[in-house]
């Protein structure tokens, strides 16, 4: 029989919260990404790293989190650990090729297009090999026509995300491109969900397991924690609080004037507040 689907267990707490994750993690992803274009002496492959990770983080912890609130009434819910896992592992390595794409090639069309489509088709694999780490008495299908849009969404929001990473610059315009990547990545996890159908096998299944919030959880603390331990790190340089702003400016202010200062200058001073002998 068909399973009574609902995706909102928890009302608005779910969505809401994990759209907060996904912009979190797209915000730190995109100014470590700039990070990399104010300074040459930047640490690129680290800083690259960094933001990779912050977005797949963010990516993977927004798709949980809106799974808490998914249940199917006539069966309980549970996850297999090692695709769970699997599938953050997915998500950091498929948003690191496009970052690495786009960190050392730039903003090209053809690079641009090949680092959207790679990163766009792991986020799609990160969601659905994160369905297939769902346990329950029934077997799960999917509507081909949906599962291809929320795949082409997956596609343009990372191929926008890294053409932002790229080409916005400013602190306020960073933060506004992660709140776009932010509903652009939920966009693609509930049009995905609304594919989604389940055929319960026979009676409500009592199966003994982990319900999805005892699991989900504790697996969910490791990446808020470093999502957090990232914002600290971007929190506290000033390149990237402050882009291309006063602190460069100073910077270049105090060498320019450094460089500008006539060589016999603080000799002729010297010698005029000495006064006459």
């Amino acid at each position: 029989m068909e399973g009574t689907i609902d995706g909102f267990r928890y009302g608005l707490v779910t969505p809401v919260a994990a759209f907060v994750m996904a912009c979190l993690g797209g915000a730190l992803g995109l100014r470590c990404i700039v990070r990399t274009l104010l300074s040459a002496d930047s640490w690129k492959p680290g800083w690259l790293a960094l933001g990779a990770a912050s977005i797949g983080c963010g990516i993977w912890t927004m798709h949980f989190i809106a799974m808490i609130g998914f249940q199917v009434e006539e069966t309980r819910i549970g996850y297999h650990v090692g695709l769970t896992v699997l599938s953050l592992a997915v998500a950091i390595a498929v948003v690191g090729v496009g970052v690495f794409i786009v960190g050392y090639r730039g903003a090209g069309r053809g690079s641009l297009s090949l680092a959207g489509v790679v990163t766009g088709l792991g986020v799609a694999a990160m969601h659905y090999l994160g369905m297939a780490a769902i346990q329950l008495n029934g077997d799960i299908e999917y509507a081909p026509s949906t599962v291809a849009l929320s795949v082409l969404i997956a596609v343009i929001a990372a191929t926008a995300a890294l053409w932002a990473a790229v080409t916005i610059r400013g602190f306020l315009t960073s933060l506004g491109a992660s709140l776009v990547m932010g509903v652009a990545v939920s966009g693609m996890h509930y049009t995905g969900m609304a594919a989604v159908s389940v055929h319960v096998h026979g009676a409500t299944s009592s199966w003994a397991g982990d319900t999805p919030t005892s699991l989900l959880l504790p697996m969910l603390i490791g990446p808020v924690i470093f999502l957090l331990l990232a914002g600290v790190v971007v929190m506290f340089d000033p390149l990237l609080v402050l882009g291309d702003g006063e602190w460069n400016r100073a910077a270049r202010a105090g060498r320019a004037a450094a460089a500008e200062e006539p060589v016999g200058r603080p000799a002729a001073d010297r010698s005029w507040s000495a006064g006459p002998r």
